[in-house]
């Protein structure tokens, strides 16, 4: 799953303000690929930030208290905004949980999933299982269409059980998701009114975090794959408490129909967030492979075919979910820079330079 909340956990119109843009100051000297740098957000956890189609408007989850929310809520902003002491339309019920909000074609409607239909109340959120971390793959996870009112027009999926984490392919005729349909976490496809959903992965392990490429012929996605007996019948039993540990994960890609899939990193540790570069023959992602106590997380660039491994980022706390606009000269990411030292996980905005 890719919600603000693991973002923590990792470390045991609009009123919108006109304040100076932030550039040079919040870019390291070895990050290279960033000509600017501003921050769009101060306060709370906000990840999961999508570029509408024609890149003028972003989605976006927090859990900001100051926006009287208890858990991940979604957030509308123009490009050009920034919310320090202000606050952007909530569009969203306001009610459960959410995640994964993603614009669709019209730029006027986008689809995410919530848990609202299954409470009003926040879900718990647990940590830890007997000493590890772990994610909650909550069963009232459902997927729905709505528009910048925040009014739900449709229900895309309708089965029990998990339905999150879906995307929108950049040729606007297909959604990938992840959903637990089958017994095990799998990739699925569907066309954009939720008709004609496809299976596209078979192999035991979490199957996320997935997004085609610019040319909608491939998948990058993050899995994870149990092995020996032990971490089998650990990922089963996890599963049946709606639970995964996602502190293994490697990157994988396919073509859009789930055939030719290969593994595309052999780092350890947790490789997730990937994105596909402009050019659709690289891809940007977050992992902690260099660290050794869990943080931490940088961005990396990596071929599709698995050569040139290069580091972007090099924060020494968080930097994650990054998202390329669909010109490719902007990029949104997550961080925990400039955040006074405290866990606030912000938003980011850099001009990409090669």
């Amino acid at each position: 799953m890719r919600r603000t909340v693991f973002v923590l956990l990792f470390f045991a119109f609009l009123s919108c303000e006109n304040k100076p843009a932030q550039s040079t100051r919040l870019i390291y000297p070895e990050e290279v690929h960033f000509a600017s740098l501003k921050q769009i957000t101060f306060g709370g956890d906000n990840a999961e930030a999508y570029w509408s189609f024609d890149d003028q408007q972003i989605i976006f989850q927090s859990n900001n208290a100051q926006w009287g929310v208890g858990c991940d809520q979604l957030f509308l902003m123009p490009r050009e905004a920034e919310y320090s002491t202000s606050q952007p339309p909530m569009v969203s019920t306001g009610q459960g949980r959410t995640t994964c909000a993603y614009f669709l074609p019209d730029n006027q409607h986008f689809v995410y999933a919530s848990t609202h239909e299954g409470g009003q109340d926040c879900p718990e959120a647990p940590l830890r299982k007997e000493g590890k971390y772990v994610w909650p793959i909550y069963s009232t996870y459902d997927i729905y269409q709505a528009d910048p009112s925040g009014t739900i027009v449709k229900k895309l999926t309708d089965t029990p059980g998990y339905d999150a984490e879906a995307t929108v392919s950049p040729q606007g005729d297909k959604i990938v998701f992840t959903s637990d349909r089958s017994g095990d976490l799998e990739l699925y496809t569907m066309d954009l009114d939720g008709s004609n959903v496809q299976q596209i992965t078979n192999e035991l392990g979490y199957d996320g975090g997935a997004f085609f490429s610019p040319d909608g012929s491939q998948i990058i996605f993050r899995a994870s794959r149990p092995k020996t007996e032990e971490e089998i019948a650990t990922y089963k039993a996890l599963l049946t408490e709606g639970l995964v540990q996602p502190t293994e994960m490697e990157l994988f890609i396919c073509n859009a129909d789930g055939s030719d899939l290969r593994q595309l990193t052999f780092l350890g540790n947790a490789n997730w967030s990937p994105f596909f570069h402009p050019s659709g023959k690289k891809i940007l992602f977050s992992s902690n492979f260099e660290a050794e106590r869990g943080f931490p997380f940088n961005l990396y660039l990596i071929d599709t075919d698995g050569k040139n491994l290069t580091r972007v980022t090099h924060g020494e706390t968080f930097d994650a979910f990054p998202v390329f606009s669909n010109d490719g000269k902007y990029l949104l990411f997550s961080s925990n820079r400039n955040n006074g030292g405290g866990r606030d996980t912000n938003l980011f905005m850099a001009e990409w330079k090669e």
